[in-house]
C-alpha cells in the first residue's frame, strides 16, 4: 500500500511538471506547427532564474512562506525569452520542418553555453524551503504539501488554459489560426502577433514549470535534455497539438517513470518508451491528437 502510494506521489508530481512543459509545446504545434526542441532548455532557464531571485529575495528578508511567489513571478520573466525567439524562429516558418529541428537543436547548444556563462558548471539548488508548509499523510506517506502545490498548479493552469481556448474570443481566434493560417488572415486576423503571442505564452509555461519544481530538485544543465525525452513521449502518447492529450500523457509518463524508478530503476526510460512504441504500433495519432 505504502509502495503504491508513493508511486502515485511521485507520478502525480512528475507528470505536474511534464504537463507545464508540454503544455506550451503542444500549444506552439497546435497553432504554428513548430517543433521546439529547445523547450527543456527554456525550462531549465527558469529554473535557474528562479533560484537566483528567490534566493536574493530571502537574503534581503523575504519572509519564507512566500517564496512561491517570487518562483512565479521569475517564471513569468523568464518567459519573455519566448518574444525574441519567436522573431529567430519566424524566419523558417515556410521552410521544411528539418530547418526547424535544426535550427532548435542549435538553441540547445546556445541555452547550455548561457546557462553555463550565467550560473556556471556546478547545479544550483535553494535552500530547503519546500518544507516550510510541512506534510501531508497519503495513504501511509509522507508527501510535501509544496509538492501538492506543485499538482494543484498544474490542474488550475490546464483548466484556465482549457477555458480560455473554448470560452474567449481570443482562444476561438488561436484555434481558428490553428485550423486554418491563410483564412484567419483573410479575416482580418493578424496572424504574426498570433504567432508572437502564442509562442511567447508556451515559453512562459515552461519557464513557469522551472522555476515552480526547482525547489524540489536542483537546477542543472542537464535537466533541459532530461526532460526534452520525457516530453516527447508525452506529446507522443497523447496527441500532437492535443491539451488533453498532454494532461494525460504526462501522467501516463509520470506514473510510469515513478513505477520504474521503485521497482526497477534501471528500466526506467525503457519502459517509458516501450509504452510509446505500443502506442505508435496501435494508436499512430496518440491517445487524443489528430491525423497530420
Amino acid at each position: 500500500m505504502a509502495t503504491a502510494a508513493s508511486i502515485l506521489i511521485a507520478g502525480l508530481f512528475h507528470g505536474a511538471a511534464l504537463f507545464l512543459l508540454t503544455s506550451g509545446l503542444q500549444l506552439s504545434f497546435g497553432v504554428q506547427r513548430i517543433v521546439n526542441l529547445a523547450c527543456g532548455s527554456i525550462y531549465a532557464l527558469g529554473a535557474y532564474l528562479g533560484v537566483s531571485v528567490t534566493t536574493w529575495a530571502l537574503a534581503q528578508g523575504l519572509p519564507v512562506p512566500l517564496f512561491p511567489l517570487v518562483l512565479l513571478a521569475s517564471g513569468l520573466v523568464a518567459g519573455l525569452i519566448g518574444l525574441p525567439l519567436e522573431r529567430v524562429l519566424s524566419t523558417i516558418y515556410r521552410r521544411p520542418e528539418s530547418f526547424q529541428l535544426l535550427l532548435t537543436f542549435s538553441l540547445i547548444l546556445i541555452f547550455q553555453d548561457v546557462l553555463r556563462f550565467f550560473w556556471g558548471a556546478y547545479p544550483r539548488q535553494l535552500p530547503n524551503v519546500s518544507m516550510v508548509y510541512g506534510s501531508i499523510n497519503v495513504g501511509g506517506v509522507q508527501m510535501p504539501m509544496y509538492n501538492l502545490f506543485v499538482i494543484l498548479a498544474a490542474v488550475v493552469i490546464g483548466v484556465g488554459l482549457t477555458w480560455f481556448l473554448s470560452h474567449t474570443t481570443s482562444g476561438k481566434v488561436l484555434r481558428a489560426t490553428a485550423e486554418n493560417r491563410e483564412t484567419s488572415a483573410a479575416m482580418g486576423v493578424n496572424v504574426r502577433l498570433v504567432y508572437l503571442l502564442v509562442f511567447t505564452l508556451g515559453t512562459t509555461l515552461s519557464t513557469v514549470g522551472g522555476a515552480l519544481v526547482v525547489p524540489t530538485a536542483a537546477a542543472s544543465l542537464q535537466m533541459g535534455v532530461e526532460l526534452v525525452v520525457d516530453a516527447f513521449a508525452v506529446i507522443v502518447i497523447g496527441g500532437i497539438g492535443s491539451m488533453k492529450g498532454a494532461a494525460v500523457g504526462a501522467v501516463i509518463v509520470g506514473l510510469i517513470r515513478a513505477a520504474a524508478l521503485f521497482i526497477y530503476p534501471e528500466v526506467d526510460i525503457l519502459a517509458t518508451y516501450a509504452v510509446v512504441l505500443i502506442v505508435l504500433i496501435w494508436w499512430p495519432t496518440g491517445l487524443f491528437g489528430k491525423a497530420l
